[in-house]
């Protein structure tokens, strides 16, 4: 095996490891226990007697393995007597379980409210609502959840997507996004909560999010914080270039939710737990990099911003790393994570990508003068998803970067429409996973070594 191959399947074990962290059936199983009598969710104890249904609602690209894992975690029997319920999930993500309905809310690779998405919510809501004082409802979310579970409030639905794409093109960030998404939902912002029939509510939730926050996770259906109209009509007038970007329908909505606010959901009526995150994610993958030979380093942890930047900010640090080790031997792990976004330029011209396309993409930028001899990098969404393309990320080392100089590709060309997927595909440098079954966020590995002293990468 040559060293840039070695280097490379370092960097992708280390990768794996860390999404493996977070798989979502496993945290479930973590966090729910059949004991004896009792059901114990986090820590919190009911009597299964004392329980007439146990009902899962939610949605997510983590939902299948999250509701797989409810199932295990009860057993065949209590599954039986008692469970029923319903996650929308990507299409790709639909397997058969014994008593909880995944339905097909999206395509794959279409990160986009959907008519069927609008059915399954619907579903939810009506689940939700006949929830009694002697059910227990558990509620699962994920990163995606706010595209999976679309219920438009006072807009239609081809409303709702022009104003998705409108925020997402233009570079508005998850929190910004998502603020917009809560006042215009039935569902989120805590309209699922509102939608209840009065039974206790437990939220398992697995965060995509730079600092777990509940009410912009799956825009928060079961966050008790208020919305906030005002502040989405100020963010959709940041965003819009002209009056004819944003349907009439929705400064209405926001000014009738501003008129005449909903009421205050009292926080004892649920109780919100984040049982993994992006942290859960680059820990793990901090382990697995000792275990491989590597000295680690923690680059970045929530990085937000754009990604072209942070993967700038990527290739300095590593290229910082290799003069450092220079002559030494040494193999150093760089880890990060984050989720940056992608301002797309407007173009006639074809393209496809996403934001750990990109940041490879501008860290190749970076590195190209000096070249990749003993470094491998890679960027991946843990969702198995980058943007609208059938990858999850990119992936940089020697041999990549020799076919980019063979075939002359500018970069510089490629990131000026934002067509990542093409230049990569071209190199044979895409990282292709399929759904993991998690999502947190994004997990960026670069395993580096003393460029004088290949065999220092012996394992």
């Amino acid at each position: 095996m040559t060293q840039s191959a070695l280097l490379r399947d370092v960097a992708e074990q280390i990768w794996r490891a860390g999404v493996r962290a977070v798989d979502s059936q496993a945290l479930v199983e973590q966090a729910i226990q059949c004991r004896g009598d009792q059901l114990v969710v986090c820590g919190e104890s009911w009597s299964l007697a004392g329980l007439r249904r146990i009902i899962v609602v939610g949605g997510g690209k983590a939902g299948a393995g999250m509701a797989a894992g409810v199932e295990q975690a009860l057993g065949p029997e209590v599954a039986a007597e008692k469970l029923t319920g319903w996650v929308n999930v990507p299409a790709d993500c639909v397997r058969a379980l014994d008593r909880i309905h995944l339905h097909p809310a999206r395509p794959a690779g279409c990160n986009e409210p959907r008519p069927e998405g609008v059915e399954g919510a619907e579903q939810i809501l009506a689940m939700a609502g006949d929830v009694g004082p002697f059910d227990l409802c558990l509620v699962l979310l994920s990163g995606g959840g706010s595209a999976l579970l679309p219920a438009p409030r006072g807009i239609d639905l081809p409303a709702k997507l022009a104003l998705t794409r409108l925020l997402s093109r233009r570079g508005a960030d998850i929190h910004e996004l998502n603020t917009v998404r809560q006042c215009l939902s039935r569902i989120k912002g805590g309209g699922l909560l509102r939608a209840g029939g009065g039974g206790p509510v437990r939220t398992l939730i697995i965060s995509d999010v730079i600092g777990d926050p509940i009410d912009i996770i799956a825009s928060g259906p079961t966050s008790t914080a208020p919305l906030r109209p005002a502040i989405a009509r100020e963010i959709l007038q940041r965003y819009a270039q002209s009056a004819d970007d944003v349907p009439e329908s929705v400064w209405r909505a926001l000014d009738a939710l501003q008129a005449a606010p909903p009421a205050a959901i009292d926080p004892k009526s649920v109780r919100n737990t984040i049982i993994g995150n992006n942290r859960s994610a680059i820990d793990a993958a901090a382990v697995a990099a000792a275990a491989l030979g590597c000295e680690v380093r923690i680059l970045a942890t929530d990085e937000a911003g754009f990604a072209s930047d942070a993967g700038r900010r990527l290739a300095i640090a590593v290229r910082e790393i290799q003069r450092e080790i220079a002559g030494t031997g040494r193999r150093i792990c760089g880890l990060s994570g984050g989720e940056p976004v992608v301002a797309l330029t407007p173009t006639e011209l074809p393209r496809s990508g996403g934001r750990n396309q990109e940041l490879v993409l501008a860290a190749w930028e970076q590195l190209a003068a000096e070249g990749c001899r003993g470094l491998a990098l890679l960027s991946g969404g843990t969702d198995g998803e980058d943007g609208p393309t059938d990858a999850a990320g990119a992936l940089l080392d020697e041999e990549i970067a020799a076919r980019i100089t063979a075939l002359g590709l500018d970069a510089g060309a490629f990131l000026a429409i934002n067509n990542s997927y093409e230049f990569f595909a071209r190199v044979d440098g895409l990282l292709k996973t399929g759904p993991t079954h998690t999502n947190v966020m994004d997990l960026r590995v670069a395993v580096i070594v003393d460029p004088v002293a290949p065999s220092a990468t012996s394992s």
